[in-house]
């Protein structure tokens, strides 16, 4: 139920700006890596005051949007502006709420199995095919259940 009310939450119209770059010594705001040793997989939560909160992958990302109180105690899921990751092909930045994200393949993230972000659900597609995939999941559909899956 939480992730829904933080998917509706963003729905309000709120704006994906890029996000600036991680800082050299920036840490993953759940497991506490070098989010900089990691820039392919580095995604963002962009905050209304300007700040930002870095991650060394998407599953991090989740973890915390699933968990705020834990993680970012003083943050609302309406303080957030705009939800960062990386396309994994293009390694350009997408929409976090657009992506689509492939579970259970070969690929390793920095902190193991990961969520492989797209911007497009055939190479999506495509992806679960070259590398052993089991499913492709928007972000509402990702859901604690589905990290601990991951672990």
């Amino acid at each position: 139920m939480r992730a829904l009310a933080l998917a509706a939450a963003l729905a309000a119209g709120l704006a994906a700006a890029p996000a600036p770059p991680p800082e050299p010594q920036g840490n993953c705001a759940v497991c506490g890596m070098f989010v900089a040793n990691f820039p392919d997989w580095a995604s963002v939560i962009s905050f209304k005051d300007g700040t930002t909160a870095w991650f060394d992958g998407p599953k991090d990302l989740f973890t915390c949007l699933l968990d705020l109180g834990r993680y970012a105690p003083r943050r609302k899921a309406a303080d957030i502006v705009s939800i960062r990751v990386k396309d994994y092909y293009g390694l350009a930045p997408i929409d976090g709420r657009k992506a689509f994200y492939a579970m259970g393949s070969d690929v390793m993230g920095p902190m193991g199995r990961e969520l492989v972000p797209f911007a497009s659900e055939a190479d999506a597609r495509d992806f679960l095919k070259d590398h052993k995939g089991q499913r492709i999941l928007g972000f509402q559909e990702v859901t604690p259940a589905v990290l601990k899956a991951l672990e």
